[in-house]
């Protein structure tokens, strides 16, 4: 230490440091500010758009979700560093609870990462439901039924989704140019679909199978079948995200009568309906990736099917209904889901388990597997005579389905839609279940309508609501890429098909169909107002004729009908139970729930945070806090960067500029035409407003001075008289504003940032102290919180301090509130003087308001 250092020291005197030194002070933790903000920002949108993703509001594929659950763990990083650097590390604790929090959210991702089987097929007897990633929904819950349940279903065994990647991802550049393809597809001109579908097929079916996945499928098929040549499986699509509540009934194609022989080619085909128009627009729509290539396979042996035919644990119209229902046929069951017959059915009631009801149908027809040339193709024949009237099921074999349906409810806590078959042992096998897709909406009934004669009525309702349109004949085998937008569909029977035509169509009409069909869960998915089973629709509308289709009470009428019209039912956005919101449900515990709402709790702390948004909220909170005692930092060692203010504003006022708030950062005097900050340019003008500084000082009530010298002879208010005499900061930016006034024994503390983003605008505003006593400090503060609330501030009185912020209002109004508080800054200046008694409170608040500051 040289001998001018000693000096200084002895006489209690601090070098003067450069205005660069001092001036990084200030930068860095305005910087950091900045950055935290903008950080919130960006963690706010993440978490708006997950929360959106959860409530089923918009769609994210698995691949979107691990993006934005990295993402919100980098910002709410980037805010816990942000908040450290401003603070000199007093919230060290922070970031370690980020990262606990964050290992948590990574956990969950990794586990529920594809792959998880490493192998290309799994016999089902070695499958669950927790394994839906790795082998397809159809796969896992036919394991959880056989393993977990001990239900009866076929043999098989499970083509994983490493299988079907494996295929598409190496055979000679076959996704490269399934890829390619897929790019030309736009959602909006559904006849892109169409080519690029028909194009992609044909690439897959003519890609050979890599030895790598044709030897285990095969070594598979000897395996759970042996040597038996006769056996006949059925091989069918297990995607990832199939047989939850977003059904994907009927979008992927099923193979009946396979053979190890055809096993290959089965195989190429199945794969390839991933691509198919249907399933492409069905993924377009509910925001599913077209490139998708999580096609596992179920390879199960061809029950021999007396009859067939599916199950719902619930009603799946009526929600009223305390029934379970059945719906079966003679032969095998594809008839009864794609709706080309119609079915016997049952309603068995939840409660004692016993028939309610039985509709027997007329069955013509029956869908058998013949040979034919050493093939096995499904076949339509005719029904027996004697078989055709008869119901395909005796009552203890509904019963016993009932029960079963009953059963995977409670297990699945979920109602659900399954498939069955009959064999001829008379023993009923389960072929698959899934979650129903259920018509939650409001119980509307329609009108009577008796002075209106419909043109159609006693239809079934597939899916409930009114449309009303043009009536436009469909051939479901045909391209329907170009339908009509707000078209009544007419159909002779319902089929999955359809699904291209369905964001289009105002409404469906069926001749035939199924309400346990695959199209009906489809229109159901779309809330498209649907009614089936109207013999004669086809004759009875003519192409082009305006109809009202009422599918609350299964009518059609002619033309429109205000009072049908007036109780259409808006369509819901899909929920999507697809493997993005599984995982998303999954770590969303960890990132969206806020729990941390109250600054002033003794829970407000670090080790409370239990997501990224509780981080979120404490680092955004705590930031204003060391922002709002910036001015605290001003020393006289920094008191060269800043300048001296000269204008009728009674204050010592100096200016440290951050950058973008003053024309003359350096310059020792400025003036308020030199102030280029917006905040501090606004409350410039609201102290010196003309109407504030007219008049001359306000005039002293004489009770209230001699209060106020009392207090200040017998040392009253000794905690602020401590900054009698301290200079006035504001500490400025383009949209930033940090002022601090300390006049005799009360101080003001402002903080605002005052920008176009919306999220991050924000003033807070301290005010306490004087030299009057405390029941007239008290009565000041309350009259400030008596304009600040007026003014929509939220505002916390104790004692002789207010506190009172006003958070998250656009530009304009920010400006607004900075030029009141200027004014009431001006006017607080000896106001407690004034305070002699309560009604003063009232008076003084309405004057301001009002506009009189004398």
């Amino acid at each position: 230490m040289n001998a001018v250092d000693t000096v200084r020291k002895l006489l209690g005197l601090t070098r003067r440091i450069s205005r660069e030194k001092a001036m990084a002070v200030f930068t860095r933790r305005y910087a950091s500010f900045k950055e935290l903000l903008q950080a919130n920002a960006d963690l706010a949108g993440i978490l708006a758009s997950l929360d959106a993703a959860q409530r089923g509001e918009r769609s994210l594929e698995i691949g979107q979700v691990r993006k934005e659950a990295r993402r919100a763990i980098f910002q709410c990083e980037r805010m816990a560093g942000c908040l450290n650097d401003m603070s000199s590390q007093r919230h060290a604790e922070l970031g370690a609870v980020v990262e606990a929090i964050s290992e948590r959210i990574v956990r969950e991702l990794e586990q529920y990462a594809r792959g998880d089987v490493t192998s290309l097929t799994l016999p089902l007897s070695e499958v669950d439901a927790s394994m839906a990633y790795s082998v397809g929904g159809k796969n896992a819950n036919l394991g959880e039924l056989r393993n977990m349940l001990d239900m009866p279903v076929p043999r098989g065994f499970a083509i994983t989704i490493k299988a079907g990647s494996l295929f598409l991802l190496r055979s000679n550049s076959l996704f490269k140019n399934i890829y390619s393809q897929l790019r030309s597809v736009d959602a909006e001109k559904p006849s892109t679909i169409s080519a690029a579908a028909r194009e992609v097929e044909r690439l897959i079916l003519n890609a050979p199978v890599p030895d790598e996945v044709s030897g285990p499928i095969l070594a598979a098929w000897d395996e759970v079948f042996g040597a038996e040549s006769d056996i006949v499986a059925a091989l069918r699509s297990s995607a990832i995200a199939e047989d939850g509540v977003q059904s994907f009934a009927g979008q992927y194609r099923s193979i009946l009568g396979v053979t190890r022989q055809d096993l290959l080619m089965a195989f190429k085909k199945v794969v390839a309906s991933l691509f198919s128009p249907r399933a492409l627009a069905y993924r377009a729509v509910h925001g599913y990736a077209l490139d998708a290539t999580g096609m596992g396979l179920c390879c199960l042996e061809m029950v021999r099917a007396k009859a067939a035919g599916v199950a719902f644990s619930r009603h799946p119209v009526d929600l009223r209904s305390n029934c379970v229902l059945i719906n079966g046929l003679w032969g095998l069951g594809e008839m009864v889901v794609d709706g080309t017959g119609t079915p016997d059915q049952w309603l068995v009631s939840r409660a004692t388990r016993r028939i309610s009801r039985e509709t027997v149908a007329h069955k013509e027809a029956r869908l058998l597997l013949v040979r034919k040339e050493g093939k096995v193709e499904s076949e339509v024949v005719d029904v027996p005579e004697t078989l055709r009237d008869v119901p395909c099921l005796s009552h203890a074999q509904v019963e016993q389905l009932a029960a079963l349906a009953l059963t995977l409810e409670r297990h699945y806590q979920y109602p659900q839609d399954l498939e069955w078959a009959v064999d001829e042992e008379d023993r009923i096998i389960l072929l698959q279940t899934r979650p129903m897709c259920l018509d939650c909406g409001a119980e509307i009934a329609a009108p009577a309508l008796g002075h209106m004669r419909p043109l159609l009525r006693g239809a079934d309702v597939a899916a409930k609501g009114v449309g009303c349109g043009p009536v436009v004949l469909a051939h479901p085998d045909e391209d329907l890429t170009h339908f009509p937008e707000g078209a009544v569909m007419l159909l002779a029977h319902s089929s999955p098909n359809a699904m291209p035509a369905m964001p289009r169509a105002a409404a469906v009409i069926a001749e035939t169909g199924s309400l346990t069909g695959h199209m009906a869960s489809i229109c159901r998915e779309f809330g498209v107002p649907t009614l089936m089973n109207l013999p004669g629709a086809l004759s009875l509308l003519t192409p082009g004729q305006v109809v009202t289709v009422d599918a609350l009470s299964g009518r059609v009428f002619k033309g429109e009908v205000p009072e049908l019209l007036a109780l259409s039912l808006s369509r819901k956005l899909p929920r999507a139970d697809t493997p993005a919101l599984v995982l998303l449900r999954r770590i969303a515990p960890h990132i969206l729930p806020l729990h941390l709402v109250d600054p002033q709790s003794e829970l407000f702390t670090p080790g409370n945070c239990t997501s990224l948004h509780d981080v979120m909220r404490y680092a955004h909170e705590l930031s204003y806090t060391e922002m709002f005692l910036l001015s605290d930092s001003v020393s006289e060692n920094s008191a060269g960067v800043a300048s001296r203010l000269q204008c009728a504003v009674p204050l010592d006022l100096y200016v440290i500029d951050l950058g973008g708030g003053l024309k003359k950062p350096e310059a020792a005097l400025v003036g308020p035409e030199d102030v280029t900050s917006v905040p501090f340019r606004q409350l410039l003008d609201g102290m010196l407003h003309p109407a504030v500084r007219a008049n001359g000082p306000r005039p002293v009530n004489m009770r209230g001075f001699l209060s106020v010298m009392g207090q200040s002879m017998i040392g009253g208010n000794q905690q602020n008289g401590a900054r009698f005499g301290e200079r006035s900061y504001a500490i400025v930016s383009d949209r930033y504003l940090n002022f601090s006034s300390r006049v005799g024994y009360h101080y003001a503390i402002l903080d605002t940032w005052c920008g176009d983003t919306l999220s991050k605008n924000y003033i807070r505003f301290e005010f306490a102290g004087g030299a009057a006593g405390s029941v007239q400090r008290a009565r000041r503060v309350r009259c400030i919180g008596l304009i600040l609330t007026e003014l929509g501030f939220t505002v916390v009185v104790n004692g002789d301090r207010i506190r009172a912020r006003y958070q998250k209002y656009p530009k304009l109004e920010l400006l607004s509130r900075l030029d009141q508080l200027g004014r009431l800054l001006i006017m607080t200046r000896q106001m407690d003087m004034l305070m002699v008694d309560d009604e003063a409170v009232q008076a003084y608040a309405a004057k301001f308001l009002n506009g009189e500051y004398h």
